[in-house]
């Protein structure tokens, strides 16, 4: 999960609650350097809407609980998801989170969309590293603001 920096300070607790009523879209894979910045070059292929409250008790495996308005929603386009961005009700982006195969912060009912079919989340957890595990040598080697590079080991 990157954070947007109007709301880095705020616990993973507060996040959750900002969500409820807000909008998880799913993008194609260019995912922007921070969740300040606009959305370019990345398709729009499902948007989910969160119930309030967005996420229930956690499962054993750490993952979350999300709510959704629809447990299903059709897709918009037709892609393979690369992140996904979450909105508050009002319009105000919250975080990005990696979306799609693998070892990803969300994963889908299908690896690859395609349009008007129908989509579900089966997975959702929250990575506060922000980072993509199989690709960090790329994706964590560039500083996010507020944020040091990492470190090599």
């Amino acid at each position: 999960m990157i954070v947007a920096s109007e709301f880095a300070s705020r616990s993973l607790e507060e996040i959750k609650e900002l969500l409820a009523g807000g909008t998880l879209t799913v993008y194609s894979v260019a995912r922007p350097v921070t969740a300040d910045h606009a959305v370019d070059r990345s398709g729009k292929l499902v948007a989910f809407t969160f119930a309030t409250p967005a996420f229930g008790t956690p499962s054993e495996d750490g993952s979350e609980v999300a709510s959704f308005v629809a447990e299903t929603v059709n897709a918009s386009d037709v892609g393979t998801p690369g992140f996904a961005r979450a909105v508050t009700a009002d319009g105000k982006v919250v975080a990005d989170f990696s979306a799609g195969p693998g070892d990803r912060e969300i994963k889908f009912s299908e690896v690859s969309f395609s349009a008007n079919a129908p989509v579900k989340v089966v997975k959702f957890k929250f990575n506060p590293e922000g980072g993509w595990p199989e690709r960090v040598d790329y994706y964590d080697a560039h500083p996010r603001p507020g944020y040091s590079l990492p470190k090599v080991r």
